[in-house]
């Protein structure tokens, strides 16, 4: 095959500039650091500012016990009498057995639904939330409202935080699914017009417990 000088010339160049290695010009564009600014305090107003943009509902509680003391109002203020939880962990050690009407029912007609979460994002103002939870995949997403107790040490800045330690928690064995959950589900696929609740929970309460 005859190649024609020019070509050969490039060719040339080309396998010439491969021969030699050239350090990177812009080094830390390879995704290695954040291009955010990282907070080193205040994750909780943090999350708090971004979940609320998000239409999300935060609630600070400096104990477990002001923790009950806030569903006990809430369910009483919105007069539910059938809320789930299906985390055993919750409900021995937040005495959730308290809360009028809790497990009652199933989800399929429960006001409201109690779960954990495995961390919050507070960039984003998000929840990640995992199929390895006891509350399963379902649960999150069926009742009209979703309460989701936190602790102040699952708080992270960014997406990236989140998955590694999900990494470290799991030991690489990840759960078979996890979500980022925003605030209430929400969509604008049809003529662009703004629906909540069209896909999961109308209403998304975060209680961050200070510990």
């Amino acid at each position: 095959m005859k190649v024609s000088p020019a070509k050969e010339n490039i060719l040339k160049r080309v396998r010439n500039a491969l021969s030699q290695s050239v350090q990177l010009p812009f080094p830390n564009s390879e995704g290695n650091n954040s291009v955010f600014v990282k907070e080193h305090d205040g994750l909780e107003m943090k999350f708090a500012e971004e979940f609320a943009r998000l239409q999300g509902k935060f609630v600070f509680c400096t104990s477990k016990a002001e923790l009950l003391e806030n569903l006990q109002a809430l369910a009483a203020t919105r007069e539910w009498t059938d809320i789930i939880c299906q985390t055993p962990s919750l409900i021995k050690d937040l005495q959730l057995n308290q809360l009028p009407g809790l497990n009652k029912g199933d989800m399929h007609s429960a006001h409201a639904a109690i779960t954990d979460c495995e961390m919050l994002v507070a960039r984003t103002g998000t929840m990640v939330l995992s199929a390895a939870q006891p509350s399963g995949r379902a649960l999150p997403v069926y009742t009209p409202v979703h309460l989701v107790i936190a602790y102040t040490h699952q708080l992270v800045f960014d997406l990236k935080d989140a998955i590694a330690r999900m990494k470290e928690k799991y030991q690489g064995e990840l759960p078979s699914s996890i979500h980022f959950a925003s605030g209430p589900s929400r969509t604008a696929d049809i003529e662009k017009t703004l629906v909540v609740g069209i896909h999961g929970p109308k209403e998304v309460y975060v209680f961050l417990v200070d510990e």
